[in-house]
């Protein structure tokens, strides 16, 4: 098992040691799934959101003077049977942090399970709710969630995101004991983030007992309190990718679209650092304008972008790898 030292020190290497860790990253994901990589189909519900936080255009101080947008449960049920037609069987349904999208998912839910025959894993990202809040959702369907905690460091994910830690850790074990599979994820790179910090997330992933953890380097996005910030280093955040992997086996851990905006050719280095999961947009391009997540220069994952780099990775694409065990588990469609 990696010690903090060896993990500080792993944190930071370049050149044939990182290709070397990489290596093992690899063999570690090939070892535990086999070299595949789940493909996910994307949703982007609202650009609408209830928190503050200082790195995201969608913050709620830019709402009123965002071009913002609701999708109706209809349009979530057409855009996810293009999803089903594209031969993926995870459909993440995610937005800006508000309740007001809880009635469209809980209309939009159902019918999507029906669409697929039940043979559907449904991901939600929609921030923290309540726990009876979780259960609804639950309840009609949905199988899997992700909350990021973005940072283990407490004064920092306060001084950014206003809100404490421990309700996201709250909430993350709410989920967990209401039946999701849970994934969480940091943002790395981050101003006033330490290497401690960082390892810290990566023993979080396992305290937590979670199934999926993410790694985005910082992108500082306009119109926000952190825009002259320095961007991320991709470096890091694929040692982050890999050490994840050495130490936590059994998570999903994607290649995320923050690796490709903040240097080209990102994606394919996250497959090579150990990572196993990507992401193919379907929103509409008007929404894909409207959902800033890193501004209006966002990079958009396509479906022929992400089948060419799983391909030149010598891997292959796969579905979900929750769909079995909630099919036995007796989950209902209501």
């Amino acid at each position: 098992m990696l010690t903090r030292e060896e993990m500080r020190r792993l944190l930071l290497v370049h050149g044939p040691e990182q290709e070397e860790l990489f290596a093992q990253s690899r063999e570690s994901r090939d070892k535990h799934f086999g070299p595949t990589v789940v493909l996910r189909g994307v949703i982007e519900l609202t650009n609408v959101c209830r928190v503050n936080c200082d790195y995201c255009p969608m913050r709620r101080d830019n709402v009123r003077v965002n071009d913002t947008y609701f999708l109706t449960a209809d349009r979530i049920v057409e855009l996810s049977g293009l999803i089903r037609d594209s031969g993926i069987d995870v459909v993440l349904l995610q937005g800006g942090e508000t309740p007001s999208v809880l009635p469209i998912l809980q209309d939009a839910i159902p019918r999507i399970r029906r669409l697929y025959d039940n043979r559907v894993e449904i991901l939600l990202n929609v921030g923290n709710l309540k726990r009876a809040q979780y259960e609804r959702l639950r309840a009609v369907g949905a199988t899997s969630y992700i909350l990021k905690h973005e940072t283990s460091d407490p004064d920092l994910h306060f001084a950014i995101r206003h809100e404490t830690l421990e309700s996201r850790l709250r909430c993350l074990r709410d989920l967990q004991e209401v039946g999701f599979k849970v994934g969480t994820g940091l943002i790395s790179s981050l101003p006033g983030q330490t290497l401690d910090s960082i390892v810290d997330d990566i023993e979080l992933a396992g305290e937590l007992g979670v199934d999926m953890c993410s790694v985005s380097p910082f992108i500082p996005a306009p119109n926000t309190p952190m825009s002259v910030s320095p961007i991320g280093d991709n470096e890091l955040a694929l040692n982050i990718i890999a050490l994840l992997r050495l130490r936590h086996p059994h998570l999903l851990i994607p290649s995320v679209s923050a690796l490709e905006r903040v240097g080209g050719g990102g994606q394919a280095r996250g497959l090579d650092a150990g990572a196993n999961v990507m992401t193919v947009n379907f929103s509409s391009a008007g929404d894909q304008k409207r959902y800033l997540i890193y501004g209006k220069d966002r990079f958009v994952v396509t479906l022929d972008h992400v089948r060419g780099l799983v391909r030149a990775s010598g891997l292959e694409p796969r579905g979900s790898v929750f769909i079995e065990r909630h099919v036995a588990s007796g989950a209902a469609t209501r």
